[in-house]
């Protein structure tokens, strides 16, 4: 692993400086309490991957009558819960495709509407770097962003010059300043665009503590980190998600952790929740949107379409420059309906009469596994 230089690191402060200054207006608020109260906490919600493969499309130009891609109906059923959210951010596992030329697995090219389909669930920032980030290149990398930018929905992972790379994407939540990075494992191969090698965040342990402590030296109160990484089918996070994240929590600048939360995504299972040295994170989100999915076995496997939303709520520091602390951690267990290309908060649903209480329980199972209930996760609605 190679250390990100001193200048690149100077570099990666003057971007999250002048970055927030022109991100503080968040679609959903200040939320400062009054200055005699000073700053009140805030919620973050986080969703799994959004992969859409044919049958998802297919089902988007339905719900726009046959003309163009609507997929603002299949995130209603969760809309309540990201829309309620100070910052809610959801990860984007594909590139968008241009001229109707789209297409599901292996190389993924979405229509450009799923972002205005998260802009209007109420999603604030999506990641962006994922083992699909390269499925159409460059251009796959410019469409996506481009399309995200319109839909004024901010971006982590990726980039369309190196400039872009060096910034960090810092988003407001009621009074912090939320930096946002994103890495991923891998792009399946493929090589990443010449001159380019800055277009896709690979995971490197040196380089994500680097850009972290930049960020905060840069003025964000709350570092979150994605991470595109695991096994896929794998319950149970493996080897080099334990690792990575026993070191990346562990890593401290004074008394303050570098990093104040982990969101995990591509295993397409629900993994575990875990607080780790004092950091919370979550193994695995799952696939909040995919069509039917087929394990290793070549067997069709509903573990494919269960996820998770991690909301965590944050309170301010006790004193100036201390951590700003997640005082209730929750998961909400998801489901993504094939036959009716919805998104299913399953509690709702269970609460309504829907037969999704072993869906639940097997969630919950997951998320609860490495002991996340004795450090106070609870089940949220």
């Amino acid at each position: 692993m190679i250390a990100r230089s001193r200048l690149a690191a100077l570099a990666l402060t003057a971007a999250l400086a002048a970055g927030a200054a022109c991100q503080a207006n968040n679609h959903k608020g200040p939320g400062q309490s009054g200055s005699s109260a000073g700053p009140r906490g805030f919620t973050l919600v986080a969703s799994g991957d959004i992969l859409p493969h044919t049958s998802v499309i297919d089902r988007a130009r339905y719900d726009a009558g046959g003309s163009g891609y609507d997929f603002r109906a299949m995130f209603d059923g969760v809309k309540p819960v990201v829309s309620r959210a100070d910052l809610a951010l959801c990860h984007m596992e594909t590139v968008y495709g241009a001229d109707g030329q789209y297409t599901g697995y292996p190389t993924f090219k979405s229509p450009p509407e799923v972002a205005r389909g998260v802009a209007a669930t109420g999603y604030d920032g999506c990641s962006t770097a994922s083992n699909h980030s390269l499925d159409d290149g460059a251009a796959g990398i410019l469409r996506t962003l481009n399309a995200l930018d319109e839909a004024r929905v901010r971006h982590a992972g990726t980039a369309r010059t190196q400039g872009e790379a060096r910034a960090v994407t810092v988003l407001r939540a009621g009074a912090a300043k939320v930096a946002h990075l994103a890495y991923t494992y891998g792009v399946n191969g493929f090589p990443l665009p010449p001159g380019q090698p800055w277009a896709v965040n690979l995971i490197d342990e040196d380089k994500i503590v680097a850009d972290a402590r930049a960020a905060r030296k840069g003025g964000a109160d709350v570092v979150v980190v994605s991470l595109h990484w695991g096994t896929e089918w794998q319950d149970d996070p493996d080897d080099q998600q334990l690792t990575l994240a026993r070191s990346l929590t562990g890593s401290r600048t004074g008394e303050r952790p570098d990093i104040d939360l982990i969101l995990g995504t591509h295993a397409h299972v629900p993994q575990a929740y875990e607080k780790v040295n004092g950091t919370w994170v979550i193994y695995g989100m799952g696939d909040q949107v995919a069509g039917a999915m087929y394990n290793h076995q070549g067997v069709q496997d509903p573990r494919g379409n269960q996820s998770t939303l991690g909301r965590f709520t944050f309170a301010p520091p006790e004193r100036p420059g201390g951590r700003w602390e997640v005082k209730k951690a929750e998961f909400i267990p998801q489901l993504f309906d094939i036959d009716a290309g919805r998104v299913v908060n399953v509690n709702r649903a269970i609460a309504k009469g829907a037969e999704l209480s072993g869906v639940r329980d097997r969630i919950r199972d997951v998320v609860l596994s490495r002991g996340a209930a004795e450090d106070g996760l609870v089940m949220g609605e």
